[in-house]
């Protein structure tokens, strides 16, 4: 076994998957998981699955003797969770983190340590679904998909080899980036999808037939707006956190499709066709990249 304990502070989708997979993979003899008195049911949906051995509330019986310790919180929580880890801060064990945004992570440890200590090593796992909570939980949710580590120069050799080894064992393939290149990457891959599925199912269920506007949607407008099923709270954290990264993009995303309602005013349909057909090409050179 690769750790003695294993705590899991935020047993929900990506810290209960995690937690699974360790498990599946016998990477740990035990696993305990940190949450809050109003998430004891779905703390005590973990321990009923078989996901953790036990569960509790106070963060220095949490981490008592964990040698690997994973943040699995929204982004917004991560500095509260870090302020309270701090008076129990083990130099011998490793940290580690998910969050969807890593600048913010990092800001958050240097104002409750004044520096990133050196056995936390930022990381997040391009992973995830629409469904929330422990009962999604996965345990090959990791396989064959993509962490990104974001170390820091003062990071232990050996914490960053112990999280790249982990994540590893999990079935990811582990690549490092620096973290204001991995929010600006993520803003447009996944941040700015999130928001404008969002946006149009917020626009359509506004619409006084908005039932029947459901209720003839078809498949193009399921697979669009999935991910407008994600948990409410972790992607405001998100956008909050990787705001100076998004704004940018969403002002660019006003002008395209201020552009588009040009065209269509002028009836121009040789640009339509134009952007149609390279955002068409544009996807299928995605698609070849992700099959090579």
């Amino acid at each position: 076994m690769m750790f003695d304990k294993l705590c899991i502070i935020g047993a929900g989708l990506i810290g209960g998957s995690v937690a699974s997979a360790a498990r599946k993979r016998r990477l740990c003899a035990q696993i305990v998981a940190l949450g809050r008195q109003e998430d004891q049911e779905n703390l005590q949906r973990a321990k009923q699955l078989g996901i953790v051995d036990a569960f509790c509330f106070d963060v220095g019986k949490a981490v008592q003797n964990a040698d690997y310790i994973v943040i699995a919180t929204p982004v917004g929580a991560i500095e509260t969770v870090l302020s309270d880890l701090k008076m129990h801060w083990s130099a011998t064990a490793v940290y580690t983190d998910t969050g969807s945004t890593k600048g913010s992570v990092i800001l958050a440890a240097k104002k409750v340590f004044g520096e990133l200590p050196a056995n936390f090593v930022p990381a997040h796992p391009i992973a995830g679904s629409e469904n929330s909570g422990v009962d999604a939980a996965d345990a090959d949710l990791f396989q064959n998909k993509r962490l990104i580590i974001t170390p820091q120069p003062n990071n232990s050799l050996q914490a960053l080899a112990a999280v790249q080894q982990f994540w590893e064992l999990l079935g990811a393939s582990v690549a490092s980036m620096q973290a204001d290149h991995h929010d600006a990457v993520l803003a447009a891959t996944s941040h700015i999808p999130h928001i404008l599925a969002f946006c149009l199912v917020e626009m359509l269920g506004k619409k006084d037939e908005q039932i029947e506007i459901f209720q003839y949607a078809a498949g193009g407008f399921k697979d669009f707006t999935r991910i407008a099923s994600s948990d409410p709270t972790m992607w405001r954290d998100i956008c909050l956190a990787n705001s100076e990264e998004i704004i940018p993009l969403l002002e660019e995303m006003q002008e395209q499709l201020g552009g588009v309602v040009r065209m269509l005013e002028n009836r121009d349909s040789r640009q339509l066709f134009e952007l149609f057909t390279y955002a068409n090409q544009a996807r299928q050179r995605f698609l070849d990249q992700i099959e090579n």
